[in-house]
């Protein structure tokens, strides 16, 4: 696989015209077969949506959030949510194209997200919320640099925008980076 280097993507913030691509990338990372072709795959604990067209333009239009897009070869490859929140930013809404997983792209992009953080905002944190069922992706957040809080908040139940759980256990922890 050819590298896939900071200077072989373009970083840009997300526009309307994004919002199609963006939902089919998010939903190919963790929904359905064709997530399985990558690690980040929730498709064995969630059926269902991840996200949908009015929850992506939600990002793109607010504010507080930008919507970091990643492209290769002017193809959208992957993207990040930054929400500004104070003295921290929230990281969320992180997909990676299945086929490109476990080329160290995802890395690249966190640690581009995290300068964007400091460089915008002069966030001191990033926070994020992850399933905690899903312990091969925190570990992998925790390789980054990321603690687990311990503080857990439900997982939405009934709420459909988030999809289907396969599953009574699941609930989000904060995990927390310091951000020098």
């Amino acid at each position: 696989m050819e590298s896939l280097t900071e200077s072989a993507l373009v970083f840009r913030d997300a526009t309307d015209a994004d919002v199609d691509g963006l939902v089919a990338l998010i939903e190919s990372a963790y929904r359905g077969d064709s997530s399985r072709a990558g690690w980040t795959t929730e498709a064995d604990i969630l059926q269902g949506q991840r996200t949908d067209p009015e929850g992506v333009r939600e990002v793109v239009e607010s504010p507080d959030s930008r919507l970091l897009t990643v492209e290769r070869g002017g193809r959208i490859v992957a993207c990040c949510q930054l929400e500004h929140r104070g003295d921290h930013v929230y990281f969320g809404m992180f997909a990676v194209s299945p086929g490109l997983q476990g080329a160290g792209l995802g890395k690249t992009i966190i640690a581009h997200a995290e300068r964007q953080a400091r460089e915008t905002w002069g966030a001191r944190e990033m926070h994020m919320t992850v399933i905690t069922v899903r312990e091969d992706l925190i570990a992998w957040y925790e390789r980054r640099g990321y603690r687990r809080t311990g503080r857990t908040s439900p997982f939405p139940y009934g709420d459909e925008r988030f999809g289907v759980p396969l599953r009574a256990d699941l609930r989000f922890e904060l995990l927390v980076k310091e951000l020098s």
